[in-house]
């Protein structure tokens, strides 16, 4: 029992670590939490997502794909310009005035239950980025622990739920704060420049 201890424990770490990032994936989750909307609904999504990929990573599908260097490549460039969009379009957001921050606010409490599963699945499997940190960085990690790599796997799942249920949780309790569209602009600007760093980080690794 204790030798699976070490691997489980790094797996969550390790999971932590890729997965608190902030990415399209959290902001939506917070962006809802915030709305108080499907929260329940968009957190067992994405966790759920999160644990079939790490899964896949685990199972071999990133030893796999790690032997054809053309397809990292093309990842890579994919994700890169994924998350620029996106960073752009966040950076966008924080030049709009605040009657419009809060047409956006009122826009997303309006949301269906189907098109918020819709908008989770997209930013989820769409996203090439969200390959790079479950099916190859975890999945080569785990395998590196031997006969501790499901242990490693349960553990990054661990922290998959966790971050998540404490982000659509904890971001319930902010509404208040982000009834400000000031505060709203101040995550929109945080948002754009991870992004816009992370794409630059992954077109420097190609």
């Amino acid at each position: 029992m204790t030798s699976y201890l070490v691997p489980a424990l790094a797996g969550l770490l390790t999971g932590a670590g890729l997965i608190v990032a902030i990415g399209p994936q959290n902001v939506f989750v917070l962006r809802q939490g915030v709305a108080r909307r499907h929260t329940g609904t968009i957190v067992a999504v994405c966790a759920i997502s999160d644990i079939v990929l790490i899964i896949a990573g685990v199972a071999g599908l990133g030893a796999i794909v790690a032997a054809l260097p053309q397809v990292i490549t093309v990842v890579k460039i994919a994700g890169g310009l994924y998350v620029l969009v996106l960073g752009l379009l966040a950076a966008r957001r924080c030049l709009r005035s605040d009657e419009a921050i809060a047409a956006n606010a009122d826009e997303a409490t309006s949301v269906g239950r189907w098109v918020a599963v819709g908008t989770a699945l997209a930013l989820t499997w769409l996203n090439p980025h969200v390959y790079l940190d479950t099916v190859l960085t975890l999945g080569a990690i785990a395998n590196g622990h031997g006969n501790g790599k499901w242990a490693f796997a349960i553990g990054a799942c661990t922290a998959s739920v966790l971050w998540f249920g404490a982000l659509g949780g904890g971001a319930r309790r902010l509404s208040r704060f982000f009834a400000s569209p000031r505060a709203w602009k101040v995550l929109d600007a945080v948002v754009a420049a991870i992004m816009i760093g992370m794409a630059i980080a992954l077109f420097a690794s190609v």
